[in-house]
This record gives structure tokens, C-alpha cells and sequence, in this order.
């Protein structure tokens, strides 16, 4: 399983932020951070929806009218890339026209071979033409086709700019399905890579704890989650494991916040369980609430290892923060 995970994920040579107009600072700032430590192309991407747009919509400055609209949203993209070039960092900017969602995804399959992006980087601050759609059919599209890495920045997350947004603690919302290991190895890559401590989270729903702890102890289940971690990853990271009862969503977001998690694990299922869970489940829910950046592990990752893969516990229907 582990050649599924691409070393660049971890380590990354290129970074796609997909900006608003205005831009979201906040995200932004930590694509950027991201793109000075790893010494990494930083592409700078916006589309532009003429459907979407009303001709009396002038609160972003951009003329969205005629020809000049792809120039003017260059200029106004400039300040942006001046100051990424500023960092010492490389910059591309790409500016497309089209519904944003398709845009991002078409960029993408684009950029092959040595071409290839490896992280996404996206906001949900403002209401512009991408973030005012990114919880909803934007976030769905990008987050469940993208065939790397997404990392979002809600509006919940506060200024870490003043520490380049260090990574201390990476809190992965895990299952106990086997599929899980891929997650769990990644997040563990993560934390490796950081120096940070890892913590697995599983929540159990109040009305199925009977069943699901038939036969076994919490101690046994935490035990079970370090076992997701390699051998060789957790010589190098300190493994916490967390079992507690309650809504996984809830819960996850709760363990954020005692745990002062700096980064948030999930993973991406199907597009019929995202669907059911985008707008009021856990993704919605951690995408908009969640106080750090909360990172997305590719779909087709799961979709590798088997999507109908052996669950340890028949009564383990829902997926604690990897929806």
C-alpha cells in the first residue's frame, strides 16, 4: 500500500493556490509558508465564471465584461505574486475562464510528469467567486476528483502567520475500516516530516457503543489504531491514541481544540457518502469550524485499497472524521 502515497505529498515541489478576488490573506499566507519551506513553485490560479457573475457586481474591482476580463484579473493578482516572488519563492499565476470547480480540475490533469502539482491550497474565508461556493458543489468537486493532497483553510482558523504555521500536532480522524491504514500512514508521514506528535482519533456513536464494544476493551481499540501506524513510522513519532464516545464530528472538532491540533487529517470516500455529508456532516462541518487548516487525502487512495474492504467491527458504519 505505501507506494500509493507519493513522497511529493509529503514533501512537495509545487503548490496550486486557488485565489479569490480579494484574496483570502489568511490562506494565502499559509500556501506560502508552505511553498518557502519545501522551496517549492507556488501557481498562483483563479477562474472566473462570466454565467456566475452580475454585471452590477463591482465590490471586487475586477470589469467582469469583454476580452480584458483575464487581464484585469492579472493585474489584480499581481500584488500576490510580487510578494511570493518577494519570499524568494517562484510564481506562476494562470488565470481560466469557466465554472471554478472545472477549472481546478482540468488544471490539474493537465500538469503531468514533472509538471505535476502537488497540493492544493484553498480558502473559505471570503465570499468571493470561488469561496463563496467552496463549502458547497466547489469543495464537493475539488476535495472528491482532485487526485492529490487538498489542504483548506476555514474561517475559523485564526492569524498562525507570526509562526509560519508550524506543525506541532497532526489530529487524524480515523476508522477502524482497513482502508484506514492508508490514511493513518500518511498522517504519520506528516507528523514525521513536522517532528510533531500524532494523534488518532475515533469517536463511537452513543447508541451503537454496546455493540461495537462487544468482545473488546477501549484499551484494545486504542491499540488497534496504533497498529495502523508502520513499525517503522512509529519509532520516529509519538502515536496517541483517543476513543471516546460521541458525535465523530463533534468529537473531532472538540480534540482540536484541547489537543491544539495545527493540522487536521481526514480522508476521502466515496462521491455518494461525500455527497451525503459535504453540507451537514463531517466534512461541512470540520471544513467550516475547524481552528487549523484541515488537509484531504486523495479518493482514488481509498478507491486503491479496496472499497469494499473487510471493517474490523460490523457495527462501524460511519468513518470518525474520514468521511
Amino acid at each position: 500500500m505505501a507506494v500509493l502515497l507519493k513522497p511529493s505529498w509529503i514533501k512537495p515541489s509545487s503548490i496550486l493556490f486557488t485565489s479569490e478576488i480579494p484574496a483570502d490573506q489568511e490562506s494565502f499566507a499559509f500556501a506560502l509558508a508552505q511553498a518557502a519551506e519545501y522551496g517549492a513553485k507556488f501557481i498562483l490560479f483563479h477562474a472566473y465564471d462570466m454565467q456566475a457573475m452580475s454585471a452590477s457586481d463591482t465590490s471586487s474591482g475586477v470589469p467582469y465584461e469583454g476580452a480584458a476580463v483575464a487581464q484585469a484579473v492579472v493585474e489584480h493578482l499581481e500584488p500576490l505574486a510580487q510578494r511570493v516572488r518577494d519570499a524568494g519563492v517562484e510564481c506562476e499565476t494562470a488565470v481560466r475562464l469557466g465554472r471554478p470547480a472545472d477549472q481546478i480540475l482540468s488544471f490539474l490533469r493537465e500538469r503531468t510528469g514533472e509538471q505535476e502539482i502537488d497540493r492544493i491550497v484553498m480558502g473559505t474565508h471570503s465570499l468571493g467567486t470561488i469561496g463563496g461556493l467552496l463549502v458547497g458543489s466547489t469543495a464537493e468537486a475539488v476535495l472528491r476528483n482532485a487526485r492529490t493532497p487538498v489542504f483548506i483553510v476555514g474561517p475559523e482558523v485564526g492569524d498562525a502567520g507570526y509562526c509560519n504555521f508550524a506543525v506541532r500536532t497532526v489530529l487524524c480522524g480515523i476508522s477502524l475500516y482497513k482502508t484506514s491504514a492508508m490514511l493513518a500512514r500518511f498522517a504519520a508521514e506528516l507528523a514525521a516530516e513536522h517532528n510533531a506528535r500524532l494523534v488518532l482519533h475515533h469517536a463511537i456513536r452513543p447508541q451503537e457503543r454496546a455493540e461495537v464494544l462487544e468482545g473488546r476493551t477501549i484499551d484494545q481499540i486504542k491499540d488497534e489504531l496504533v497498529s495502523l501506524v508502520p513499525d517503522e513510522l512509529q519509532s520516529r513519532v509519538a502515536v496517541e491514541p483517543i476513543v471516546a464516545p460521541g458525535d465523530p464530528t463533534e468529537e473531532l472538532l472538540f480534540q482540536s481544540r484541547v489537543q491544539q491540533a495545527d493540522l487536521i487529517v481526514l480522508g476521502a470516500q466515496s462521491p455518494t457518502t461525500f455527497a451525503s455529508v459535504t453540507r451537514h456532516g463531517v466534512a461541512h462541518k470540520v471544513l467550516a469550524h475547524a481552528r487549523c487548516p484541515v488537509v484531504t487525502l486523495p479518493q482514488m487512495v481509498s478507491a486503491a485499497c479496496g472499497a469494499k474492504a473487510e471493517k474490523v467491527h460490523p457495527a462501524e458504519v460511519f468513518l470518525a472524521g474520514a468521511f
